[in-house]
């Protein structure tokens, strides 16, 4: 039986699966943490100008909630605040907005639209984790981090555009995006987080600019339609970062210098095409002192499992100590 309430910004309705109608009292300011969580027959909410904040957890698990109307009053949007409304189509973050917390939209996976405003400064973690609907999404230049998982597993994004303010994209940030085919990292990245594009296996090609210093561990690894890399200088690449990359035949310096820590440690040998960037070597520093004279065609994806003397191309190697752990493999390109 349908049941209405009023809220007057103390009481919680959590859990009271019955709740299919809310009215706000006059003057509410806050609606509390966790407020409507569990609300399961919900659809549809309006929420008057008088109120600034959204409470942690307030509309969590509202399964049947298809439609909420968030007035412009609204500067604040809790954390986990709309997490598993699974049926939500839409929503318009009002302008004043700065922060998107952490988990505030998880699985929504019914969301195929959303406006996010460009007074926000921050997309929190997992913010948009599993909303699978989303084809696009649009970050406003005002933006300077994106989070970790914030937008892991969205599998019907196509292309995504990442603001020139942005510094770093966090660990796992676009991790599972299935459907991603082309993705533009402004000048001003420095860091690509853990596994940020792993399995985007609709990625073909990426251009890595200038300013970034550091691909971490398994960034790209089962991008298995990525055929091409443009490496920028100097970039610092961690352990397995490309691994299970199998179509990935060609990588490419920008500039005259270019850091590639795991050529011999990230499991190369699972790439199909010999990487071109081998025959533009000079000279090679690397940790393995009983492999200073001579590399394996397996290691560098050759094909074969004979050895290949590193004369052959036109290389000079030289043993060279570096910190614990934190080996390297620097690549002088002619």
């Amino acid at each position: 039986m349908p049941k209405s309430a009023v809220y007057s910004g103390k009481e919680t309705f959590q859990f009271d699966r019955e709740l299919t109608e809310v009215t706000f009292a006059k003057g509410v300011t806050k609606i509390g943490d966790n407020a409507f969580e569990g609300c399961l027959s919900l659809t549809a909410i309006t929420i008057p100008d008088s109120v600034t904040s959204i409470g942690n957890g307030a509309f969590w698990g509202c399964s049947s909630l298809t439609a909420i109307t968030i007035p412009d009053s609204v500067t604040t949007i809790g954390n986990h605040a709309f997490r598993g409304c699974s049926s939500l189509a839409a929503i318009t973050i009002p302008k004043g907005v700065t922060t998107i917390g952490t988990y505030a939209f998880v699985e929504c996976s019914s969301l195929t639209a959303i406006t996010i405003p460009d007074g926000v400064t921050s997309i929190g973690y997992c913010a948009f984790r599993g909303c699978s609907s989303l084809p696009a999404i649009t970050i406003p230049d005002g933006v300077t981090k994106i989070d970790g998982s914030a937008f892991e597993g969205c599998t019907s994004l196509t292309a995504i555009t990442i603001p020139k303010g942005v510094t770093t994209i966090g660990n796992f940030a676009f991790q599972g995006c299935s459907s991603l085919t082309a993705i533009t990292i402004p000048d001003g990245v420095t860091i690509i987080g853990d596994y940020a594009f792993r399995e985007c296996s609709s990625l073909e090609a990426i251009t890595i600019p200038a300013s970034l210093t550091t691909i971490r561990s398994g960034a790209f690894s089962g991008c298995t339609a990525l055929t091409r890399l443009s490496l920028s200088p100097e970039v610092y690449i961690v352990y397995e970062c490309f691994s299970n990359c199998t179509a990935l035949i060609s990588a490419a310096a920008d500039q005259n210098m270019a850091t590639v820590e795991d050529l011999l440690h990230s499991r190369w040998h699972r790439i199909r095409e010999r990487v071109t960037v081998l025959s533009c070597l000079k000279t090679l520093f690397t940790d393995q002192p009983r492999r200073s004279d001579r590399l394996k065609r397996k290691r560098l994806g050759c094909g074969e499992a004979s050895t290949l003397s590193v004369s052959t191309l036109g290389v000079t190697a030289t043993r060279k100590r570096l910190p614990k752990v934190m080996w390297r493999v620097i690549l002088e390109f002619l």
